[in-house]
Protein backbone atom coordinates (compact mmCIF):
# COMPACT_ATOMS: atom_id res chain seq x y z
CA UNK A 1 0.00 0.00 0.00
CA UNK A 2 1.35 3.19 -0.99
CA UNK A 3 1.54 6.50 1.50
CA UNK A 4 -1.33 7.82 -0.42
CA UNK A 5 -3.61 4.65 -0.11
CA UNK A 6 -3.13 4.43 3.59
CA UNK A 7 -3.35 8.59 3.53
CA UNK A 8 -6.91 8.59 1.72
CA UNK A 9 -8.02 5.60 3.72
CA UNK A 10 -7.34 7.12 7.17
CA UNK A 11 -9.62 10.20 6.18
CA UNK A 12 -11.83 10.20 9.62
CA UNK A 13 -14.84 11.31 7.93
CA UNK A 14 -16.82 8.41 6.13
CA UNK A 15 -18.21 10.77 3.65
CA UNK A 16 -15.08 13.11 2.80
CA UNK A 17 -12.73 9.01 2.54
CA UNK A 18 -15.42 8.43 -0.15
CA UNK A 19 -14.91 11.93 -1.84
CA UNK A 20 -11.03 11.86 -1.64
CA UNK A 21 -11.47 8.31 -3.34
CA UNK A 22 -13.16 10.08 -6.26
CA UNK A 23 -11.20 12.89 -6.41
CA UNK A 24 -8.25 10.43 -6.59
CA UNK A 25 -9.89 8.31 -9.17
CA UNK A 26 -10.31 11.75 -11.21
CA UNK A 27 -6.88 13.23 -11.24
CA UNK A 28 -5.35 9.62 -11.77
CA UNK A 29 -7.91 9.58 -15.35
CA UNK A 30 -7.11 12.87 -16.19
CA UNK A 31 -3.41 13.18 -15.29
CA UNK A 32 -2.54 10.18 -16.47
CA UNK A 33 -0.04 10.41 -13.31
CA UNK A 34 0.03 8.10 -9.79
CA UNK A 35 -0.09 10.41 -6.62
CA UNK A 36 2.62 11.25 -4.26
CA UNK A 37 1.66 13.17 -1.09
CA UNK A 38 3.34 15.95 -0.96
CA UNK A 39 3.98 17.12 2.69
CA UNK A 40 1.61 15.18 5.29
CA UNK A 41 -2.00 16.41 3.94
CA UNK A 42 -1.48 16.64 -0.23
CA UNK A 43 -2.18 14.48 -2.64
CA UNK A 44 -0.52 15.63 -5.31
CA UNK A 45 -0.25 14.59 -9.76
CA UNK A 46 3.11 15.77 -11.38
CA UNK A 47 5.26 18.31 -10.69
CA UNK A 48 6.82 21.45 -11.73
CA UNK A 49 10.11 23.28 -11.48
CA UNK A 50 10.06 26.90 -10.68
CA UNK A 51 11.86 29.60 -10.17
CA UNK A 52 10.70 33.47 -9.02
CA UNK A 53 11.66 37.25 -9.77
CA UNK A 54 13.83 37.31 -6.12
CA UNK A 55 15.59 34.17 -7.43
CA UNK A 56 13.86 31.96 -4.84
CA UNK A 57 12.99 28.59 -6.27
CA UNK A 58 11.98 25.02 -5.45
CA UNK A 59 8.96 22.17 -7.05
CA UNK A 60 5.73 21.96 -6.29
CA UNK A 61 2.51 19.54 -7.51
CA UNK A 62 1.35 20.64 -10.85
CA UNK A 63 -2.23 20.16 -9.15
CA UNK A 64 -3.91 17.83 -6.21
CA UNK A 65 -5.90 17.89 -3.36
CA UNK A 66 -6.32 17.86 0.24
CA UNK A 67 -9.36 16.28 1.94
CA UNK A 68 -9.58 19.03 4.74
CA UNK A 69 -12.18 19.07 8.04
CA UNK A 70 -14.04 21.77 6.40
CA UNK A 71 -13.91 21.37 2.84
CA UNK A 72 -12.14 19.25 0.27
CA UNK A 73 -8.87 21.62 -1.16
CA UNK A 74 -8.54 21.40 -5.09
CA UNK A 75 -5.51 22.94 -6.01
CA UNK A 76 -4.99 23.80 -9.92
CA UNK A 77 -1.76 25.64 -10.05
CA UNK A 78 -0.20 28.40 -10.69
CA UNK A 79 -3.61 30.27 -9.88
CA UNK A 80 -3.25 33.02 -12.32
CA UNK A 81 -5.66 32.22 -15.08
CA UNK A 82 -9.50 33.48 -14.84
CA UNK A 83 -11.15 30.23 -15.57
CA UNK A 84 -14.34 31.83 -14.39
CA UNK A 85 -16.40 30.16 -17.59
CA UNK A 86 -15.25 26.74 -16.03
CA UNK A 87 -16.08 27.63 -12.49
CA UNK A 88 -19.47 29.02 -13.59
CA UNK A 89 -20.45 25.91 -14.62
CA UNK A 90 -19.04 23.76 -11.59
CA UNK A 91 -21.39 23.47 -8.62
CA UNK A 92 -20.84 24.87 -5.25
CA UNK A 93 -17.56 26.60 -4.49
CA UNK A 94 -15.19 29.03 -3.05
CA UNK A 95 -11.70 30.10 -4.53
CA UNK A 96 -8.62 30.97 -3.05
CA UNK A 97 -5.15 32.27 -5.08
CA UNK A 98 -4.31 28.49 -6.12
CA UNK A 99 -7.68 27.06 -4.60
CA UNK A 100 -10.70 25.82 -4.93
CA UNK A 101 -12.75 24.76 -1.73
CA UNK A 102 -15.44 22.38 -2.53
CA UNK A 103 -18.04 21.00 0.10
CA UNK A 104 -19.31 17.29 -1.05
CA UNK A 105 -18.91 16.17 -4.61
CA UNK A 106 -22.04 15.11 -4.88
CA UNK A 107 -23.22 19.16 -5.48
CA UNK A 108 -20.13 19.21 -8.26
CA UNK A 109 -20.51 18.76 -11.82
CA UNK A 110 -17.49 16.27 -11.83
CA UNK A 111 -17.02 16.40 -15.59
CA UNK A 112 -16.68 20.04 -15.44
CA UNK A 113 -13.89 19.42 -12.50
CA UNK A 114 -12.20 17.24 -14.99
CA UNK A 115 -12.07 20.00 -17.62
CA UNK A 116 -11.48 22.37 -15.19
CA UNK A 117 -8.08 20.28 -14.01
CA UNK A 118 -6.97 19.98 -17.41
CA UNK A 119 -7.47 23.42 -17.78
CA UNK A 120 -5.48 24.31 -15.45
CA UNK A 121 -2.53 22.02 -16.18
CA UNK A 122 -2.68 23.23 -19.78
CA UNK A 123 -2.41 26.80 -18.40
CA UNK A 124 0.50 25.44 -16.20
CA UNK A 125 2.46 24.12 -18.98
CA UNK A 126 2.34 27.35 -20.61
CA UNK A 127 4.65 28.66 -17.69
CA UNK A 128 6.89 26.13 -16.46
CA UNK A 129 7.51 22.57 -17.52
CA UNK A 130 5.63 19.72 -16.37
CA UNK A 131 6.34 16.51 -15.52
CA UNK A 132 4.58 13.21 -14.34
CA UNK A 133 4.57 12.02 -10.21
Amino acid sequence: MSDVDAYLGAVPNAGRRQDALALDALFRDVTGWAPRMWGQTIVGYGAYDYTYDSGHSGTCHATGFAPRKANMVVYIMPGYTDFSPILSRLGPHKTGKCCLYLGRLTKVDMSVLAELIRAGLDDLATKYPVRGS
